[in-house]
């Protein structure tokens, strides 16, 4: 039961996301970004690839496109 429980909180807070990402794109773009640049210089950019790709897969989509695959 527990388990249950902790799977409805996560999907309503991914629930919440996505309608914060609806009403504020640009925001919620920029914040991809920045947090994409920060994890790559932690990771001395061993990550780069796929944090860019994560990165360009949040601006496509509050942008409203589907990524690239």
């Amino acid at each position: 039961m527990a388990l249950l429980k902790k799977l409805t909180v996560v999907a309503g807070v991914a629930q919440a996301a996505r309608s914060y990402a609806k009403k504020n794109p640009e925001k919620v773009s920029r914040m991809a970004e920045k947090a994409g640049q920060f994890v790559d210089h932690q990771t001395k950019g061993r990550y780069h690839d796929k944090i860019d790709g994560a990165v360009r897969k949040v601006r496509a989509a509050t942008r409203g496109q589907q990524p690239p695959r």
